[in-house]
């Protein structure tokens, strides 16, 4: 069975262009990885867990922010890992000037017995269309369409 997250892909208008608010992951693996590993904050739930409350709870976990209004939901895609991404649409603004990221333990160096605190997300930013076409997982891309398509 593929796993499942649940996000939130956050947008606003900045004089008429939209910009979209993505995050990157955190931790030596991704630190010299740009294009394509970007995403929507997001973290996997549980089968008797309510995606929608998931995806709020991990977009607080991983910025440290925390977030209401009117959201959008949008169909959910796959991932090239098989991952099913549940995802809604907000738009905000929020000051992410000082994200708080939750953190995991990471066996660093690989297979070496030691373990490192890492931050889920290292730090978030804001995309125009273009540029958050590159940035975004290749799997998320169809919450950009979608999302733009509605509004």
């Amino acid at each position: 069975m593929a796993k499942k997250a649940a996000g939130i892909l956050l947008f606003r208008r900045k004089q008429k262009v939209v910009q979209f608010f993505l995050v990157h992951p955190g931790g030596p693996f991704w630190k010299n990885k740009d294009e394509g590993v970007w995403s929507i904050p997001k973290g996997e739930y549980e089968d008797d867990e309510d995606p929608f409350h998931a995806a709020i709870r991990e977009f607080s976990e991983e910025t440290g922010i925390s977030i209401s209004g009117d959201f959008i939901k949008l169909t959910p895609v796959r991932q090239r890992s098989g991952k099913i991404v549940n995802a809604w649409g907000l738009e905000g603004d929020p000051n992410i000037a000082n994200l708080v990221s939750n953190t995991f333990s990471l066996e660093w160096p690989p297979k070496s017995g030691m373990f490192v605190e890492v931050p889920e997300i290292d730090r978030g930013e804001w995309f125009g269309e273009k540029e958050a076409r590159i940035k975004i997982n290749p799997g998320q891309l169809g919450l950009i369409d979608e999302l733009l398509s509605l509004i």
